[in-house]
């Protein structure tokens, strides 16, 4: 089995925990960790800076077409960054999080 991270941006720490619940409570992930972070990017032609909050999910890779369903549906951003990024844990973690993420 192969697992990941999700890496999720978000405008708040209010909205990065509401989205970390939610996967949380559907099972699609079994930890989360989110951070403060200052973002720059392109937006309708213009270069702009906000404070967002990053999110890093852990999870099984067949969940990622879930957890981006689940955020295109319930995401505060039009456009989301959802980003999968290959991970590899030690042995005991790893059993940890299959046993949770696939209690569903």
């Amino acid at each position: 089995m192969k697992f990941i991270f999700v890496y999720i941006t978000n405008p708040t720490q209010k909205e990065a925990e509401k989205i970390a619940k939610h996967l949380l409570k559907k099972r699609l992930v079994a930890c989360v960790n989110f951070f403060p972070v200052k973002s720059f990017y392109w937006w309708e032609g213009e270069i702009l800076s906000e404070k967002e909050f990053g999110l890093i999910a852990k999870t099984k890779e067949g969940n990622y077409p879930k957890i981006v369903k689940e955020l295109e549906k319930n995401h505060p951003y039009s456009i989301p960054c959802i980003a999968k990024i290959p991970v590899v844990f030690n042995k005991k973690y790893e059993e940890w999080l299959k046993k949770e993420v696939d209690k569903v």
